[in-house]
């Protein structure tokens, strides 16, 4: 089953490439949405490697 925290990670990397995409960037707004996106997938690869959560 897919974790919740997968599929906020997908969402935010979606979001992020599509502010790339537009060129209308927030300054690094747009780069927040990357790091996050990232420690949310990490995460999940974490405790579903390990079953912790």
């Amino acid at each position: 089953m897919i974790s919740l925290l997968l599929i906020i990670g997908i969402v935010l990397l979606v979001l992020w490439l599509l502010g790339l995409i537009s060129g209308r960037t927030l300054g690094g707004g747009v780069h927040v949405l990357l790091v996050i996106a990232l420690i949310l997938i990490i995460i999940w690869l974490l405790s579903a490697a390990l079953h912790i959560f």
